[in-house]
C-alpha cells in the first residue's frame, strides 16, 4: 500500500462569503496540487471539501497521513460522526448536523475507499510548510471562484 501525505485547508473571505479549498498531496518525490472554490460558502464547508477532494483524488487504496488545521473536520470524522449517524444526523443537542451532505460524502469515501487514514491536526498559520502550501492553494481557490485565477 503506497503511503501518501496530504495537507488540506479551507479559506473564506467573509463567513459566509467567497471561499476556497486547497490540497497538497505528496508521495515520495511526486507532488500534486488541487484547489477550487465557491462564491457563497463557509470556512467549514471549504475545510470539508478539501478533505473530500483530496481523498477522492486517490485512485487506489493508500496509507494516508492527512494533515489539517480544522478541529471541526478532524473531530467530526474521528469522534462525532458515529453519534450523529446513530441519532439520524442530529447533534447531541438534537439539532440537524450542519453540512450534512458533505459529512455523508466524506463518511462514504472513508468507508469505501480502502484507505488507512491517520488524521493529524496541525496549528494553522504557524509555519508548517505543508499547511502553508495548502492555505496558499485554498486562497487560489477563492481567487478562482471570484474569476481572478
Amino acid at each position: 500500500m503506497n503511503h501518501v501525505e496530504i495537507y488540506t485547508d479551507g479559506a473564506c473571505k467573509g463567513n459566509p462569503g467567497p471561499g476556497g479549498w486547497g490540497v497538497w498531496l505528496k508521495q515520495g518525490h511526486v507532488n500534486k496540487e488541487l484547489f477550487g472554490g465557491e462564491l457563497d460558502t463557509t470556512n467549514n464547508r471549504m475545510e470539508l471539501t478539501a478533505v473530500i477532494e483530496a481523498l477522492d483524488a486517490l485512485k487506489r487504496p493508500c496509507a494516508v497521513t492527512l494533515y489539517l488545521d480544522s478541529e471541526y473536520v478532524r473531530k467530526g470524522i474521528t469522534e462525532w460522526i458515529q453519534g450523529w449517524k446513530a441519532r439520524g444526523w442530529r447533534t447531541a443537542a438534537r439539532q440537524p448536523v450542519k453540512n450534512v451532505e458533505l459529512w455523508q460524502k466524506l463518511d462514504a469515501l472513508v468507508a469505501s475507499s480502502g484507505h488507512k487514514i491517520v488524521w493529524r491536526w496541525v496549528k494553522g498559520h504557524s509555519g508548517d510548510p505543508g499547511n502553508e502550501r495548502a492555505d496558499a492553494l485554498a486562497n487560489k481557490g477563492v481567487e478562482k471562484a471570484l474569476g481572478r485565477a
